[in-house]
């Protein structure tokens, strides 16, 4: 056997799978979207086997994406968890053959809860199909196991739906990034979303700043102090004109320029770039990365002309965001 063409048959037999089922998204879609955004309560999710373990995957992507939603086994459930229900709940009950026994006996106490249920299965005619309120057809031509015996476009094909529902109410709730954030805070990613350049920013004594005819070895002497590699360069009035960094000293020196009995307006750079402080974290990151430094002066809004704050590359990698 050619393990590679075995591969690709795998993945051909699962793509099939989903580009099928995608032509058979209709009306009753739509009615499970319904369902779940016209009900007061939440969604609960439950499988046995390969479909416990998918729909524990729909149930996490849902709650991640603003739907309320958790995974119910339904052994645990026969035996005391189907407490967890309440009226007004949907419950997505996942069994390609429609008969898994633990789900049939599940279904006339989350009738008599008050529950409405979304029946995904391969087969509609089977008990879970007919018992349902709105019934998702996860069917597949076949499985991609050669023995057709293991789970494999089957699951696929219910992971895609799980995913396509959870997506669908997304687009309807108004979701946006800013609330994705509110439930990943701990991650890299919800550090992107949450954290803004007014969080990690330097501010009062800790920004280096210098008047435009400050002595060269004076400004050194702050650059030094403030340990950030960089300083400010302000006019009479406190706008920051320019700014000089350790890079510039170096390449000054390395020329053979005498610079310590130098202006500081002699030796910056005109025209720095500038961040409001309102601004995200990571957009001072692009920046940085774009422009190939390490500091941004920091600035209230677009009319203010003297800094507020400094930000550093190290504070932004050091918060996580990367």
């Amino acid at each position: 056997m050619n393990v590679i063409d075995e591969a690709r048959r795998v993945i051909r037999v699962e793509a099939l799978a989903l580009t099928t089922m995608a032509d058979r998204i209709d009306a009753s879609f739509e009615r499970a979207i319904d369902l779940i955004l016209q009900g007061p309560g939440r969604v609960i999710v439950s499988g046995m086997g390969k479909s416990g373990l998918v729909g524990q995957k729909i149930a996490s992507t849902m709650a991640s994406t603003g739907t309320p939603a958790f995974f119910l086994h339904p052994a645990e459930g026969i035996h005391g968890d189907l407490g967890m229900i309440m009226k007004g709940d949907v419950v997505i009950a996942i069994s390609n053959s429609g008969e898994t026994e633990e789900i049939l006996r599940i279904l006339p106490s989350i009738k008599r809860l008050g529950a409405h249920l979304i029946a995904m299965s391969g087969n509609a005619l089977s008990n879970l199909a007919r018992s349902s309120d709105v019934f998702l057809d996860v069917s597949v031509v076949e499985e991609a196991c050669p023995l057709g015996l293991a789970p494999t476009a089957s699951t696929t094909a219910t992971l895609a739906m799980g995913d396509a529902l959870a997506v669908a109410l997304l687009v309807r709730r108004g979701f946006k990034a800013e609330d994705f954030a509110i439930f990943h805070p701990g991650g890299s990613l919800g550090k992107k979303l949450i954290l803004r350049v007014e969080d990690l920013m330097h501010v009062g004594d800790s920004v280096p700043l210098v008047q435009e005819d400050t002595l060269m070895k004076e400004a050194l002497f702050v650059i030094t102090a403030k340990g950030l590699g960089v300083t400010g360069v302000c006019d009479a009035s406190g706008a920051l004109t320019g700014v000089i960094t350790d890079g510039d000293l170096r390449r000054s020196l390395e020329r053979g320029f005498d610079i310590l009995n130098q202006r500081a307006s002699e030796i910056m750079k005109y025209g720095p770039l500038r961040i409001k402080q309102a601004e995200l974290a990571a957009a001072a990151l692009q920046i940085m990365e774009q422009r190939a430094i390490t500091s941004l002066f920091v600035f209230e809004n677009d009319q203010s002309v003297a800094p507020c704050g400094v930000i550093h590359l190290h504070d932004i990698l050091k918060a996580g965001i990367a």
